[in-house]
Formats: C-alpha cells, structure tokens, sequence
C-alpha cells in the first residue's frame, strides 16, 4: 500500500519561492560585486609587474638585453661587469612592495633574493624555478609587454614575471623574477565574500520568519475558509468566514460569506417547498384513499362518483406540479433580459385577458417607454395577475389592467372589484401555499403570487397589493428603469394626461 504525500501548503510554497528569488538576488549580486573587485585588484598586482621592467631599464647603464624593444642598444656603455654584478644591483634597487619578493638566477641557479617568506618559498620550490625558467625562454624579443604568468606555491597564488638578462661579455644567463602574493592581495574580498555571505543568510533566516508569520496572518482567511467549509452540512449551513484582512483577502471573505447566504436562503426554500409540497399532497392522497376504501364497488353510481372525486384531485395535483414547475424556473435566473417596448407589452396582455371568461375585462392607460426585461416571463406575471383578479371577483363584476411609466420604473397592474386583501395578509400571501383569510374563496395551489413575486424580484423588481378605490384590490409589478443595463436612456415618465383608452372587451 502506497502512503498518499501530503500536498504542500501554500504558505511553504509562497514563502518558498520569495526566499529562492532573495536568494537568488543575494547570489547574484554578490558575484558580480566582488568578481569586480578582485578583477580590480588582479588589474593593479599587472600594472605593478609591468612597472618593474621600467625599473630595471633605470637600472641598466650597461648593454643589458631585456625582453622586447627594452633591451639596451649595442653601443651603450659598459658599467656592470658581469651578469651577477647587475642583478645585484637590480635586487637592491628595486625594493619589493607588499605581499612582493623577488630572485635572481644565474644559469637555473638562485643567486640573490629578497628577505622575505614568499622568496624563501619560491626558492626552495624547484617546480616554480623550472615553471620561471621556461617562461624566460618563451620571452619573445619582439614582443611590447611582458608575459604575467601565473603559478602555485604551496597554498599561496602568485602571479609573476621572468625577465631574461644578460651582460655583453658574460656568457652567465640571468633571469629577473619578481611575484605577487596574490592570495595575500585577494584577502580583503575573501573576507568581504564571507561577510556578504554571512550577513545574507541572515537576512534570508530573518525573511523566512517574518515571511512565514505574515504568509499565515495574509492566508488565515483561506485556512479559516477551508475550515469552515469542512464544517458545512446540510443541517447546519450557517458558519460564515470572519471578516478579516485587506484589499483582495477581504473582498474574498466578503464574497464567500454571500454565496453561502444565498446557498443557505437557497436550501432553506428548498426545504420549505418540500415540506409545502409535502403537505399539499397529503390532503388529495388522503381523499382519494379515504372514497376509494369507502367506495361500494356492487353500486355504479358510487364507483363513478368515485372516479370523478379521483380525477378532480389528480388534476389539482397536476396543477401543483406545473406551478411548482413554473416556480422552479421563476426562482432560477432562466431569464433573456433585453430591451421591450412597455407600450407593446400591453397591448399583448390587453389581447390575452380578453380571452379570459366572466368579466368584462379594459385597458385603461398603456404607457410608452423602453424596461429591460424578459418579456415572456413580465407577460407570464401579469397574467398570473390578471387570472388571481377573475378568480377571486365577483362574476360579471369589470376588471381593468394598465401601465404607467414613472422616474422610479414602469408598473404593470390589474385591478379588481371584489373583496380586497385585508392589510395583514398583504404580505404573506406572496409565501407558497399562502392565502389571505378573507371572503375571497379558496382555490388553486396557492402558488400563483409567489410566481408573480419571483419573476419580480428577478427583475429586480417589486409586486405591491394596494386597494382599489370602491373595494377591491390592485396588484402592481414594478419595474425599475434602471435594471438590466444601468446605462440605458430613461424613457420620459407619462403625464396624467397621457391616458389611452385602448380597449374594452368581456369574456
């Protein structure tokens, strides 16, 4: 069995990743600082090296042949003995600077040398003295400067020159060396490597704890999220996130403590329909059952009215499920939001509502304006309006539908003359399977408004119950102007004197 690795957090991982770009940066600078500075100093030990066959010209009074166009002309005057003689001369003439030593061979041989460690290490380390003698012989006459070699003496660096003299009438071959420590001179930027080394880790040690605190306090909203995410059930859906941090982390708890309102509103309807639905169905599936056992099965009469009582309660039921149905759809955004004409809209719905029996049904005034809507679902609304107003007026008695366009939106009503909505039910008959207790009969799935204010509110609108002037009740959808597209033109509101009468008929 393979044991499952456990994902890195993203706090490793954030403060992973600035501490190898700090890294990086440290690094980064740091060689190209000191690989600076020790091309600076490697540059100066050259120039004190090349100085020195200037010196040794300064030296010669003699016929001297030193490397390149520095060697002494042929008629010069003779000063110096011998080969010896001038690089005695030379070796205590040219005193070596420090971190300097210098020898002198005659014929492979050390003659004289400075006192100094570096010269007495160079004497005694024959594969150096080899390593010189062969550069001397490489020395090309003709050449304008002088080769800097370089070479290793225990565990000391040195750069260096061998310079080739000799003495007319002295068969001896000299050789001039002069070295630099340059492990010696290199010291300062080794100790500043190792300083900047130091001195970086620390910083990154220091960033690592400071990072690794403030990574926590920045994501605590994130491990609060997944915390309270974990502890979300369906029977308790009411833990939100605590409001803390800035800017983004904010803005972030902000919106995750929305969606789990709406989550949690949304599965709080759900469960009430349910438990609505549950108990709407329970009254038809109780009479059905109750005539069926009742029922005389010998007798025809009492068999059909039987299937007749049966019939009539699968059709209310049929009617609860295409109203839950249409709910459903209502309540789930299923919307194409557009620009409609108000004035056209009702005209449509004066068509619809004259096909509606018992009532004599008038458009009393159509306003004229552009709302943004779904004009199928607005005309649904207003129809579920305008059947609620024949249901529940008194046969023959008139009912008139209408439109107005204000600053505040468009309003779409139907208005009836029968009982009226007493004020305290004005509210709860927009709940499922709410109906107001008053002389109005009892009828239908008790969905109707509850489409109405769904369809509304996802118009981010309103539906208002006010009374009729004479008794009755007026239902209202609101509309506002600005809803859809915030940069719409607003259409002119309509005057009092803006009032079409457009058509009368009865069902």
């Amino acid at each position: 069995m393979t044991r499952e690795r456990r994902p890195v957090s993203a706090r490793a991982l954030i403060l992973g990743a600035i501490l190898t770009v700090a890294a990086l940066g440290f690094a980064i600078v740091g060689t190209v600082t000191f690989a600076a500075q020790r091309d600076r100093i490697l540059t100066s030990v050259d120039a004190r090296l090349a100085s020195q066959v200037d010196a040794l010209d300064q030296v010669s009074d003699l016929r001297v042949i030193v490397e390149g166009p520095r060697a002494a002309g042929p008629d010069s005057d003779d000063s110096f003995a011998d080969v010896s003689e001038f690089l005695r001369a030379a070796v205590s003439r040219l005193i070596p600077g420090r971190n300097e030593a210098t020898l002198a061979l005659i014929d492979g041989d050390v003659v004289f040398r400075t006192a100094s460690p570096l010269s007495a290490a160079m004497a005694d380390d024959s594969a150096f003295l080899m390593h010189a003698l062969a550069t001397a012989e490489q020395t090309d006459p003709e050449a304008p400067d002088v080769e800097i070699a370089n070479a290793t003496i225990g565990s000391v660096d040195v750069r260096y020159i061998a310079v080739p003299v000799e003495v007319a009438g002295d068969a001896g071959e000299g050789v001039y060396i002069r070295a630099v420590d340059v492990t010696s001179e290199l010291e300062p930027v080794t100790a500043s490597v190792w300083t900047y080394t130091i001195a970086a880790l620390v910083i990154l040690v220091a960033m690592g704890i400071v990072g690794w605190f403030v990574a926590g306090r920045i994501l605590s909203p994130i491990r609060h999220l997944r915390e309270t995410a974990d502890s979300i059930t369906l029977a308790d859906l009411g833990a939100r996130i605590p409001a803390q941090g800035i800017g983004d982390i904010s803005d972030m708890t902000r919106t995750v403590n929305s969606m789990l309102d709406r989550l949690e509103g949304s599965v709080d309807g759900q469960r009430q329909l349910l438990d609505d639905v549950r108990h709407e169905l329970k009254t038809p599936i109780t009479i059905v059952r109750g005539h069926l056992e009742m029922m005389d099965v010998d007798n025809p009469a009492d068999v059909a009215a039987t299937r007749e009582l049966g019939m009539a309660e699968l059709d209310r039921m049929t009617r609860l499920v295409e109203d839950i149905d249409l709910l459903s759809s209502a309540e789930g955004d299923q919307f194409t939001i557009g620009p409609l004409d108000i004035g056209i809209l009702t005209e449509r719905m004066g068509d619809l509502v004259g096909a509606i029996p018992g009532h004599p049904w008038r458009v009393v005034r159509t306003a004229h304006g552009i709302v943004h809507g779904d004009e199928d679902r607005l005309l649904q609304a207003w129809l579920q309006l305008a059947d609620n107003a024949a249901k529940y007026t008194p046969a023959g008695s008139p009912i008139e539908v209408g439109s107005d366009m204000a600053l505040d939106g468009a309003r779409m009503w139907v208005q009836d003359h029968g009982a009226g909505i007493p004020h305290s039910s004005r509210r709860r008959i927009f709940r499922r399977f709410d109906r107001a207790e008053s002389q109005r009969t009892v009828g239908g799935s008790g969905l109707g408004l509850a489409i109405v204010d769904a369809i509304a509110k996802a118009h981010q609108g309103t539906c208002l119950v006010t009374d009729t002037p004479g008794g009755g009740a007026t239902f209202t959808i609101l509309i506002p102007v600005t809803q859809g597209d915030p940069n719409a033109d607003l259409p002119a509101p309509v005057r009092a004197g803006d009032v079409v009468l457009q058509r009368e008929a009865t069902g």
